[in-house]
């Protein structure tokens, strides 16, 4: 009796749930017909559902989203687009795009091109006076056609041509991996299709020359693809061990995803390298060796991203991410930091520690859901000072100044030392100092700003008189020098710009293995290997 009552409620629920579709569908129709039909102005279609559309899905959470007509999707999922290779960025000074930088092995790279370079047409099609967007389309085409890329080379003068074939472009999962102190290290910047072979690939290398260690850098690493951290996972752990589940509302969305071959090694300590950018694969990744006590996870608390995306085609060549389940790690924990709720055009809530649950892992250890993993050793992240966001953020400052200084470095060093060796020197440093100072660069200081909302504040409730010398005082040490400031930060400075131009020198991965040079995590894992720390961690 009382299973018939429920599954008759449950019914009149589903009914009630299909008219109010049906209904609100008809309604929007109507509206739109109407619109289309009486509004004063001509409406464009697409524009206005798209409108629409997007809004619907702003009401539900952020990964779910439409892609009309594009290749975008794929893109993301498999890293793959077919077009030169290089990226560019708009140049305020100059008013152009210029090149920002071309990527090893491809024809951006064959073709000559270097940071700097402006671009001034493709074919007969004049680039002069467009944006980002519009250079990058003309840019992208199917692998194979050919166009002649006009562009001004600044440290000359010189325009010159270039006959350029559009390839297959695929982004590379893993730029850098290499052998540092003995400690094999791999950095992984996204799950797309494929990536597990690259990182395998480059595991067995370093494990045959000897390594006493793993470093898996996931640090900014967004994730991808569900199926690839899986991969990544059984390269560790013994066959038939739950990675990852994933459940939804409904029943094709369940699916349960285990190691399916024994692993290449399974005692080799591990290190995984992560930060709040940390998401969705790189989660289930570090969480599910985190859960197996199979690596050490090292580094920020991740972003928190638990929910999971089916890519789905739609007429017209159109796509969409469809937000189907969420996923849970060995341990049963979903990782999820924010519950989208969606009523009221939708809003989210951060879920509070206080109602967060303990699980174990396999040995027993103490771990939570709710908010992203939290790794095992922490260590915070270096804050960015204000001035060292204002120069290295594009756009920001219309002399572009660390840009120039670069790319007129590039022009006077043609040869400099190995990526890992590679710095420029004080001399260097001291003469972008005075290119910086000369330009007039200007950037907004947050100490100046506070100090104006606490005289503010002071005046506000009665104090200010009372404490006006101290003001003064704190005002004059407050006094803005950009000179002093350049160098307080000149360490900082220097290395983003030793960053940006052995990224030029040697691609992503010179700029990968320089930055392991000053790389306090990095060194702090390696530790941890080699200090035998890795073993009474695991054993908490």
């Amino acid at each position: 009796m009382m299973t018939s009552m429920m599954a008759s409620a449950q019914n009149t629920d589903l009914k009630t749930h299909n008219y109010e579709v049906m209904k609100n569908l008809e309604i929007f129709n109507t509206i739109y017909k109407n619109l289309d039909m009486m509004y004063v102005d001509t409406l464009d279609p697409k524009t206005t559902i798209e409108t629409g559309i997007n809004a619907m899905l702003r009401s539900l959470d952020p990964y779910t989203e439409y892609y009309p007509e594009t290749k975008e999707l794929k893109t993301m999922l498999t890293g793959q687009y077919a077009g030169i290779g290089a990226l560019v960025k708009y140049h305020l000074g100059k008013k152009r795009v210029v090149i920002d930088e071309p990527y090893e092995n491809t024809p951006s790279a064959r073709a000559g091109l270097k940071k700097g370079d402006v671009i001034l047409a493709i074919d007969d099609s004049s680039m002069v006076d467009k944006d980002v967007a519009s250079v990058s389309s003309k840019l992208r085409g199917d692998a194979g056609t050919t166009f002649v890329l006009k562009f001004q080379r600044p440290s000359t003068g010189k325009v010159m041509t270039a006959k350029i074939t559009r390839e297959a472009i695929t982004m590379p999962s893993v730029p850098y991996y290499g052998i540092k102190d003995n400690i094999g290290y791999i950095y992984l910047t996204s799950f797309t299709e494929g990536c597990s072979k690259q990182l395998r690939s480059a595991f067995v290398e370093m494990k045959k020359a000897g390594i006493e260690g793993l470093v898996l850098d996931l640090r900014n690493n967004g994730g991808g693809q569900l199926a690839e951290a899986v991969n990544i996972v059984n390269m560790f752990v013994p066959k038939d061990l739950l990675v990852v589940s994933t459940k939804g509302k409904i029943k094709q969305a369940n699916h349960t995803y285990k190691t399916r071959v024994e692993p290449i090694d399974s005692v080799m300590p591990v290190v995984v390298l992560v930060n709040e950018n940390s998401a969705s694969a790189s989660e289930i990744t570090s969480g599910a060796l985190q859960d197996l006590d199979r690596a050490v996870i090292l580094g920020q608390r991740t972003y928190g991203k638990g929910l999971v995306q089916l890519p789905m085609n739609l007429p017209y060549n159109a796509q969409m991410k469809l937000t189907t389940s969420k996923y849970y790690i060995p341990s049963g924990r979903c990782i999820q930091a924010i519950n989208y709720k969606h009523q009221g055009g939708g809003y989210k809530e951060t879920i509070p520690d206080s109602l967060t649950k303990v699980f174990h892992t396999s040995k027993g250890r103490e771990v939570r859901d709710g908010g992203g993993i939290k790794p095992d050793v922490e260590i915070a992240a270096d804050s960015l000072p204000n001035l060292v966001f204002y120069l290295s953020s594009a756009g920001r400052d219309s002399t572009e100044v660390l840009f120039d200084y670069e790319v007129d470095y590039l022009a006077k060093h043609p040869n400099v030392s190995p990526a890992a060796d590679f710095t420029i020197s004080d001399a260097d440093y001291e003469e972008f100092k005075q290119r910086v100072i000369k330009s007039g660069f200007t950037y907004d200081r947050l100490s100046d700003a506070s100090f104006k909302s606490l005289v503010k504040t002071a005046k506000f409730e009665g104090y200010y008189d009372d404490a006006k010398e101290e003001f003064n005082n704190l005002e004059k040490k407050l006094t803005h020098n950009l000179e002093k400031d350049l160098d307080r930060n000149k360490d900082m400075i220097k290395k983003l710009i030793t960053s940006d131009l052995v990224a030029s020198y040697y691609y992503q991965k010179g700029a990968v293995e320089n930055g392991l040079n000053d790389d306090k995590a990095f060194k702090k894992a390696v530790e941890i290997i080699k200090n035998k720390e890795y073993t009474s961690i695991l054993a908490k």
